[in-house]
């Protein structure tokens, strides 16, 4: 950077060589939305621009020495401005087990801890079902440590979802990422209250390990090798832009086992989100019988084998339809299945009572067949 040489303009940077250049600078940079617009000044037939609006928009800090006329701009780690960015939108929260009984009941250090992220200014937080499934006497804590009382609202144990609300206005909204632009290798930041509610708002870096992953899930996740403990879930998983990608579910965790933990991704969680708000909870839509997976799927090996029926219930609408045990299921609406993740993925476009057709091999032959979907339960 080069300062210029008089008192007025001290806190002047060079940002561009060409004289020519309009008289509003701007970057785009990678952690930026939109392009950002700076005062400049022309000066010498070069344009410049405050440095204290650099360090305003780029983070870091900016010294200028008066004996040397040189200005110094130190930049901070990006890390560190995504964990000063999202983590006032993360939240401990805390609560008694549901199943205590006896003395268990009476010892106010036997607590359940969990993540959670605001969603809503005014106090909505998202959460996973599993951390407040079995909790009662819900606190939640804020980043500045406030504490309020919450309350479970919503809950959607197959995407494992919840939604907190809590009487505050205000508060800092985290910014869910388009999940179509997630890619494995880029750098993530999990955040979150591991192992002890004293560690709440940790910090852990990783990458984005793999996606599409199916473990013990309706839906697919993300995988990433950030660390992350028992009282993580519920936290947020965070790209170099300050957006969540995903939602901190689960870790595989076994003797040998390391840097296995799994997200829930943001576009579940915006599915999930948009039917809460809508009806009330989540409408699973369902084929109505049971499905079966090839052999190769279940392991994870790349293949092309279709779904098997393997029950169908009697009297229900797929019975009707003249479906049947045995029966091959190939495609919905034309798009061939081959897991059932993929199946409920797939499901996530439809509400019940819609209508679809499947294309299934019955009896040897190929055959079409009109379904209205039911409602999973």
């Amino acid at each position: 950077m080069k300062a210029s040489p008089t008192k007025a303009a001290l806190a002047l940077c060079v940002v561009s060589m060409l004289a020519g250049t309009s008289a509003a600078a701007q970057l785009t940079d990678s952690t930026a939305v939109q392009p950002v617009q700076w005062q400049t000044k022309e000066l010498n037939g070069e344009v410049y621009v405050k440095a204290s609006d650099i360090v305003k928009t780029l983070g870091g800090t900016g010294h200028y020495n008066s004996g040397t006329g040189h200005y110094q701009y130190t930049p901070s780690s990006p890390i560190t401005e995504v964990v000063k960015s999202v983590s006032p939108s993360i939240v401990g929260i805390i609560g008694k087990p549901k199943n205590d009984r006896g003395s268990a009941a009476d010892n106010r250090y036997n607590l359940g801890h969990g993540t959670g992220i605001v969603i809503g200014a005014n106090g909505l937080i998202v959460t996973n079902a599993h951390v407040v499934k079995d909790m009662k006497q819900l606190v939640v804590v804020l980043a500045d440590g406030k504490q309020y009382v919450g309350k479970t609202t919503h809950m959607d144990e197959e995407s494992d979802l919840a939604l907190v609300k809590i009487e505050a206005t205000g508060l800092p909204v985290a910014a869910l990422a388009d999940s179509t632009q997630v890619e494995v290798g880029e750098t993530v930041v999990a955040i979150g209250t591991p192992m002890s509610f004293a560690l709440r708002n940790s910090v852990t870096v990783g990458v984005v390990s793999g996606m599409d992953r199916s473990i013990h899930s309706t839906y697919r996740l993300l995988q990433t090798d950030a660390a992350i403990n028992p009282g993580n879930s519920g936290g947020a998983l965070v790209n170099l832009k300050g957006e969540v990608i995903g939602i901190n579910s689960l870790k595989l965790a076994a003797a040998g086992v390391d840097g296995l933990g799994f997200a829930i991704p943001a576009d579940t969680v915006e599915y999930v989100l948009h039917h809460f708000v809508t009806y009330g909870k989540v409408k699973h839509p369902s084929l109505g019988f049971d499905l079966e997976e090839s052999w190769a799927a279940i392991i994870g090996l790349p293949t092309d084998e279709p779904l098997k029926v393997v029950r169908v219930t009697s009297g229900s609408l797929a019975d009707k339809a003249g479906i049947k045990a045995g029966d091959i299921l190939y495609s919905v609406d034309d798009v061939n299945l081959r897991s059932l993740v993929d199946l409920n993925e797939h499901l996530k476009a439809y509400l019940p009572g819609d209508q679809v057709t499947l294309t299934l091999q019955s009896s040897g032959d190929i055959v079409q067949k009109k379904l209205a979907l039911s409602e999973s339960r």
